[in-house]
């Protein structure tokens, strides 16, 4: 199941399937998308995505559910995997991913989907589906390299081997590593880092990066001007210039 909280001004999400490594069926995918949409309303100020117990935050899909299926079927359950992660990747608020245990194929790739990711000590990624002889479906092939570079990307992807959290945090898979007995505090620490800001001005620098690092510079470069542009025009801009010319701490608003 998947379990959505109000934890303080954050959003908890949890996939809650402990006996299964928190394995993804395809009901669990749908739920998903379902408690990433009821985030997205909550008033939270960030979203923290983990799994529940202390082995896994997702091991991936459920192998047995994706055998015997004709070509359609296949086709649609890549297109709802990626739709998903897809609305995650857009959400309005920042998401935090606490990998908790492994981050294997579709648990990678949510974590992938997440505008942040941090790692316990014992954290371990892969993308092992070549090991199966398939590749990943839910956007690995296209965000890891985004994250980590092509090179670094094709290897892992190829040989399908794991990464443990010091050299997923060298390579820029992670933001950080945080101490397994901090467990979600350390998620919300990390989070009030940026979420006293406003969301509107939030929004508008993440897109202004991940829009502009698929463009060449140029074109980065009219995007991020668009987006400032916009960023002034918000109650929060207001504020936030008046604030420092009082010398005051601002009152965002997120308008």
């Amino acid at each position: 199941m998947i379990a959505l909280d109000r934890e303080a001004e954050f959003a908890v999400l949890r996939i809650d399937r402990p006996a299964a490594l928190n394995a993804l069926s395809f009901d669990l995918i749908r739920d998903l998308g379902d408690a990433i949409a009821r985030a997205e309303t909550s008033g939270a100020r960030a979203l923290i995505v983990t799994g529940a117990g202390d082995k896994a935050f997702c091991a991936g899909a459920d192998v047995q559910e994706l055998r015997g299926r004709d070509l359609v079927a296949q086709r649609e359950g890549a297109e709802l995997g990626q739709a998903v992660f897809a609305r995650l990747d857009r959400l309005a608020i920042p998401s935090i991913a606490l990998v908790n245990g492994y981050a294997f194929g579709g648990g990678m790739e949510l974590a992938l989907a997440c505008t942040f990711r941090l790692a316990q000590p014992h954290a371990k990624f892969a993308l092992p589906e070549i090991k199966l002889g398939l590749i990943p479906g839910y956007g690995g092939t296209q965000r890891l390299p985004r994250l980590v570079g092509v090179g670094r990307a094709l290897e892992l992807v190829m040989s399908g081997r794991s990464v443990g959290a010091d050299e997923a945090l060298s390579i820029g898979l992670v933001q950080r590593i945080v101490a397994r007995e901090e467990g979600i505090d350390a998620a919300f620490a990390f989070a009030r880092s940026f979420s006293g800001f406003g969301l509107r001005a939030l929004q508008f620098a993440r897109d202004a990066v991940l829009r502009g690092a698929e463009t060449p510079l140029v074109e980065g470069l009219r995007i991020e001007a668009d987006l400032s542009t916009l960023a002034y025009r918000t109650a929060d801009a207001e504020e936030g210039m008046r604030a420092f010319v009082e010398k005051r701490p601002p009152a965002f608003q997120d308008r």
